[in-house]
């Protein structure tokens, strides 16, 4: 008999007690107390598995009045002597803020009161003591009933651990699971900056200083910069997936994963599971599986498809897309072509400099799980990037077709790419335009940096034409590099050369004189070449002119 998956369980006892198929962990806890480190930061990619191994050691360390040592006698952990006496000997805090995504900060505070205030009433016995003064007593009571202001409420951690601590003499064991959640929609809602405050004095509260902490586990998907949220704890240490430590501690490996498809009956669905959910890169550890794809994939009976999906962070992804340079396309362009480029990358995340450093872009996309590592990181040198498998690779042409669609309706976008390919110029030119103006204010463009929704269209073809032609940008061909070419599959189909001008702001030119220049430079600069040489006839030259939103497309046949 199947045991059943935990798709959207969490809960290690709820996992474990219904028997639900649990891939063994549990020596997450080994690691963690041998490296010794008092505050440990775990950023993992989305749906990695963080939210149920935090609650793993939930179960492991706290002391509550329910013996929890039968959830762990048939796992790993339990076979080490001295792990056997740790269980259930710490009192524990444990908040997870997954689901603290709101469109403004007064939404925020109020969802981070009804965390802390749950959380203060599950230890409510403290109240049944007389360990408290009065005025504690009335600041506890004030945060169980969400009565408590912020300044209150920036403490509770500190507090909260100091009152365990008086009741069971025991230092206290923090957990805090998503940690960055609420900044994602914070950047997007535009109230960045009071939630990286109120964050900074809460964590410094409880982390920093705190006499009463034995030991505290953050995970996330980033490392939040240390001077926007961090700054002054010099008692955490950072394990992203850059490092080592941990490496195997969260995604499926391909044992793993073949265990699981076994003992579902979908054993010959490995080769085909690891071209789609497969390639993640952890430190040194490799074929690291998505385990939310996976499960699900075995929950539809093997049925291959993109599970891994988030609206929220998709719709940040299409804006960055849609604003980055031209370097920052060509190199999308060089990915979603199966290749592997090289950059830069700052573990440290400062949300507002994304539209700004193409090094806080890249960053964004790796640690996210967009991309992966082609390689084993090396300090001081840049990182080999790649996309990690098919159902990544489907995440951003969706991305990028939905761009298409938010500026243009599908059927004309379709018309687009038909009336380019046929040399239809004047339909072509007419969509062109309307896609450019459109792209412009629903991205918010601005008007003199227009010339990057042309990259955005690159990639568009690229996606839209992927069956019909091979696209290409800035390759040598002839006498120079043209901006883009369209090789048809077939060499019967129509060849296509582009070259892209634009005006500056204080160039004494026209968008006639610009268009021809274009013109003129490809028929010199001989860039049908290549086209010549793979057998293609019928060759089309396309010039475009920018100048502002305005953009003019002349042609001519070779």
């Amino acid at each position: 008999m199947h045991k059943r998956l935990p798709i959207g369980v969490s809960d290690f006892k709820k996992v474990i007690e219904y028997d639900y198929a649990y891939i063994d962990k549990t020596l997450l806890i080994q690691e963690l107390v041998e490296h010794g480190t008092e505050v440990a930061l775990i950023p993992r990619l989305r749906r990695f598995g963080k939210t149920l191994n935090l609650s793993m050691l939930r179960y492991f360390f706290e002391k509550g009045k329910e013996d929890t040592s039968y959830l762990f006698k048939t796992l790993k952990i339990w076979q080490i002597e001295k792990y056997r006496a740790m269980q259930g000997q710490f009192p524990v805090i444990f908040l997870t803020l997954k689901d603290v995504k709101h469109a403004s900060w007064e939404e925020t505070l109020s969802s981070l009161q009804e965390l802390i205030g749950r959380e203060f009433e599950r230890h409510s016995y403290l109240l049944e003591e007389e360990i408290l003064t009065s005025t504690e007593k009335e600041q506890y009571l004030r945060i169980i009933h969400r009565e408590d202001g912020k300044t209150l409420i920036e403490k509770s951690l500190l507090l909260l651990s100091e009152y365990l601590y008086r009741y069971h003499n025991k230092r206290v064991i923090l957990l805090i699971d998503e940690y960055d959640t609420p900044a994602h929609a914070a950047y997007v809602g535009k109230y960045y900056e009071t939630l990286m405050g109120f964050l900074r004095n809460w964590l410094s509260a409880g982390l920093k200083d705190n006499l009463f902490l034995e030991r505290g586990v953050l995970t996330g998907i980033l490392r939040i910069a240390k001077e926007s949220i961090f700054s002054g704890l010099n008692n955490i240490s950072t394990f992203t997936i850059l490092h080592k430590t941990f490496s195997d501690k969260f995604g499926l490996l391909e044992n793993e994963v073949k265990q699981l498809l076994d003992d579902s009956g979908l054993s010959e669905k490995l080769a085909d599971v690891k071209r789609w959910y497969n390639g993640y890169r952890i430190g040194p550890s490799t074929n690291i599986y998505n385990p939310w794809s996976v499960l699900n994939c075995i929950a539809n009976n093997g049925a291959l498809a993109p599970y891994w999906v988030n609206t929220s962070e998709n719709a940040l992804m299409k804006q960055l897309i849609a604003q980055g340079t031209d370097d920052f396309k060509a190199d999308l362009e060089q990915l979603l072509k199966g290749g592997t480029i090289e950059q830069e990358i700052d573990d440290g995340t400062v949300f507002s400099q994304l539209h700004q450093n193409p090094t806080a872009i890249w960053s964004l996309l790796l640690f996210c799980g967009y991309l992966t590592l082609g390689q084993s990181p090396s300090y001081g040198t840049p990182c080999h990037l790649r996309i990690p498998n098919i159902e990544i690779n489907e995440l951003y042409k969706s991305m990028i077709i939905d761009w298409f669609n938010q500026s243009l309706h599908k059927h004309k976008y379709h018309m687009l790419l038909n009336s380019l390919t046929s040399g239809d110029i004047n339909t072509f030119s007419q969509l062109f335009q309307e896609f450019m103006i459109s792209s412009v204010s629903v991205f918010d463009v601005p008007s003199a940096e227009s010339e990057k929704i042309y990259h955005g269209f690159v990639l568009g073809m690229l996606i839209g034409l992927s069956d019909r032609y091979e696209v290409k940008s800035n390759r040598e061909s002839g006498l120079g590099r043209y901006d883009v070419m369209l090789i048809p599959k077939n060499s019967n189909a129509l060849g296509i050369v582009m070259e892209f001008k634009k005006i500056g702001r204080f160039e004494k030119t026209t968008l006639d004189a610009a268009v021809k220049s274009a013109l003129k430079q490809i028929e010199e600069k001989q860039y049908a070449q290549e086209l010549m040489d793979r057998g293609v006839q019928r060759i089309l030259y396309i010039g475009f002119a920018f100048e502002g939103k305005e953009v003019l497309i002349r042609s001519k046949f070779k």
